[in-house]
């Protein structure tokens, strides 16, 4: 079965500055993949490449199988895109703008997007020009879950929320994605949100991609490292990651199992007697993988 998503060798650059080269991704159909990086590693411009807002420098990105700079009419209706979040229109309520919305989309699913509203406590006489940020972002996705579209974009989609209604929208939005079996191409700030909902992740760092897996394969070979002593360098052991030394006791992070990191360290010439190995969070892994500064 043909992916939903393929970018094939995708290179863009801001003037002189490289976002990234040759990049390569697919999302199949039904999947939800996470694009994890820090700011200015280019999240929102992949996102903006995909629905040919941007040209990139060479490569191409495909939806459905069309290229994302040329896509047809009935190929933009199976797209349902949030960027940050925001509607416009802020003199109508929430009932007026969901009326307004479904004429232009013959699939129009409005309880889908009545249910949200319900599970967010919206009032439907509250216009939005009234409501935070959070509230807005959520007005958003509820139509996009109306439009009924077989791939959704969402670019920070729980931004501006209170942690209660985050984690109850991430639940909401997984359930649905795999009850209709949707294919959902996401990224957040918040990675403990990422972690409740996406199947596979996308880590990327200035200029490259340094893992895309499924969450729970990089959960599950990724560890985090500690033992006792100061360690001036682990220069030639590309087993390691990030290593640091704070108040004497040294820590990393590693693919390679504890007993083959035991044996590599000590044929460098290390010798960590009470090497501990500790599981991480995704937001851990994360930081693990792109450095904490």
């Amino acid at each position: 079965m043909q992916p939903i998503v393929q970018c094939k060798n995708l290179t863009h650059y801001y003037g002189k500055r490289c976002i990234y080269e040759n990049l390569n991704f697919e999302i199949p159909k039904g999947r939800i993949l996470g694009l994890l990086g820090k700011n200015g590693t280019g999240k929102t411009t992949t996102i903006n490449i995909l629905n040919g807002y941007l040209k990139p420098r060479s490569g191409e990105c495909l939806m459905f199988g069309e290229n994302s700079a040329n896509l047809s009419p009935e190929t933009k209706q199976k797209v349902g895109l949030l960027i940050e979040g925001h509607v416009q229109y802020p003199f109508m309520n929430i009932h007026e703008i969901e009326k307004y919305y479904s004429a232009f989309y013959p699939k129009w699913k409005k309880e889908a997007y009545w249910e949200l509203m319900k599970l967010l406590k919206i009032d439907p006489k509250q216009k939005l020009s009234q409501m935070s940020c959070g509230q807005k972002s959520q007005v958003a996705l509820g139509l996009i879950l109306a439009q009924d579209p077989e791939l959704l974009i969402l670019d920070d989609f729980s931004m501006g929320l209170d942690p209660g209604y985050r984690v109850l929208f991430v639940d909401y939005l997984s359930e649905y994605a795999r009850a209709e079996n949707k294919t959902v191409f996401v990224t957040s700030h918040i990675i403990q949100d990422m972690e409740r909902l996406i199947d596979d992740c996308m880590i990327m760092d200035y200029g490259s991609i340094l893992y895309q897996q499924p969450v729970e394969k990089l959960l599950h070979d990724f560890k985090r490292f500690r033992f006792s002593g100061k360690v001036q360098s682990f220069d030639g052991i590309e087993q390691v990651i990030h290593p640091v030394t704070i108040k004497g006791n040294t820590e990393f992070y590693s693919f390679e199992k504890k007993d083959e990191l035991t044996r590599i360290l000590t044929y460098s010439g290390f010798k960590p007697t009470d090497i501990k190995e500790e599981s991480l969070t995704l937001e851990e892994a994360f930081i693990g993988l792109t450095g904490k500064y």
